[in-house]
C-alpha cells in the first residue's frame, strides 16, 4: 500500500480552488452517511442541504472534479464517495504521529475516525519520561528523543501537535526537519513554517469565543426588541404631552388677542356702545 511520503494529493496541480477543497470533506461526510443507508443516488439539492451549502456552489465544486450528475437522476453516491476520497488522497495509507499525549492527545489517539478515513496513527510521542511505554489507545507512548527515527521508519508526512503552546514551535521545527510536510496544530499558538509545509490550526477556544460573540449579539438584539415597544409608548406619551403643552401655549397666545378685540368694541367709558341709530 502506498504511503503518504511518496504520494501527494493532486488537487493543486489540477487547479481546484482551496475553498472547494475545504468543502470536499463536508460532501464526503454526507455521502458516506447516504452510502451507509444504501441510498444509490442523490440530487444536488439534497446533498447540498446535507452538507450545509447551496446547490449551485455544490454543482460548481463538482465540476472541478469532472462530475456533473445525470439530469432527473442526480449523482451516483458510491462513485462520488470514491471520486472525492481519491481527490483528497484517502484511497492510500497516511501514517500520522501525534505529539503531546495529554488529555487532548490521548483523546485524539482514541478517536476511531482516523482509520476509517485513511489515516493510520503510526506513533504517539510525548516529552515526559514517565509517559514512555505507557499504553494509550492500545499503543505504547514513545519519548520525543525518538521522534526523528519514528518519522523516518514509518514514512510519516503528517504530524499532529497537541502539546502546550510553549513547546509547539520547537516540536514543529523538529517535525519539519525530519520530513513532515503537513501539520495539524491543536496547540493555542501560531506556528512558523517554511514554504512547502501546510499547517491547519484547530483552536477550540477561538471557536467558543466566536460563538460567545454571536450569543452576545443575539442577546442584544433581543433586549433591543423588548425595549422597542416601551420606547414607542414613551414616544406616544411624550408626543401627547408636547401636543398638550402646545395647546396651552396657543391658548395663552390667543387670550390677549381676544382682549384686544373686546377693547376695540368699547366706548369712551369702556362699555360696549349701544347700537348706533340708522
Amino acid at each position: 500500500m502506498a504511503t503518504g511520503r511518496t504520494h501527494r494529493p493532486a488537487t493543486r496541480s489540477r487547479g481546484i480552488p482551496e475553498a472547494t477543497v475545504a468543502r470536499l470533506p463536508l460532501y464526503l461526510r454526507a455521502l458516506t452517511a447516504l452510502s451507509e443507508r444504501s441510498v444509490p443516488t442523490v440530487s444536488s439539492e439534497e446533498l447540498a442541504t446535507a452538507a450545509g451549502v447551496n446547490s449551485a456552489k455544490l454543482r460548481k465544486d463538482f465540476s472541478y472534479l469532472g462530475s456533473y450528475g445525470t439530469r432527473g437522476v442526480g449523482y451516483d453516491v458510491e462513485y462520488l464517495v470514491y471520486q472525492i476520497s481519491r481527490e483528497l488522497g484517502l484511497t492510500q495509507d497516511w501514517p500520522v504521529v501525534i505529539v503531546g499525549i495529554g488529555n487532548l492527545g490521548a483523546a485524539l489517539a482514541n478517536y476511531g475516525g482516523f482509520a476509517s478515513r485513511g489515516f493510520r496513527v503510526a506513533a504517539l510521542i510525548d516529552a515526559d519520561p514517565a509517559m514512555a511505554g505507557k499504553p494509550v489507545a492500545g499503543m505504547p507512548v514513545q519519548h520525543t528523543d525518538e521522534l526523528e527515527k519514528i518519522i523516518t521508519d514509518n514514512g510519516v508526512s503528517i504530524g499532529v501537535i497537541a502539546t502546550p503552546a510553549g513547546a509547539a514551535q520547537q516540536v514543529c521545527e523538529r517535525l519539519v526537519a525530519a520530513g513532515v510536510t503537513s501539520i495539524l496544530n491543536f496547540a493555542p499558538t501560531v506556528l512558523t513554517v517554511p514554504d512547502g509545509v501546510d499547517v491547519r490550526k484547530v483552536d477550540l477556544s477561538i471557536e467558543l469565543q466566536i460563538l460567545a460573540f454571536h450569543e452576545q449579539r443575539k442577546a442584544g438584539e433581543g433586549a433591543a426588541a423588548e425595549a422597542a415597544p416601551a420606547a414607542e409608548r414613551g414616544s406616544a406619551v411624550g408626543a401627547a404631552e408636547v401636543n398638550a403643552a402646545d395647546a396651552d401655549a396657543d391658548a395663552d397666545v390667543d387670550a390677549p388677542e381676544a382682549d384686544s378685540a373686546s377693547a376695540s368694541r368699547k366706548g369712551p367709558d369702556g362699555d360696549v356702545p349701544a347700537v348706533m341709530p340708522a
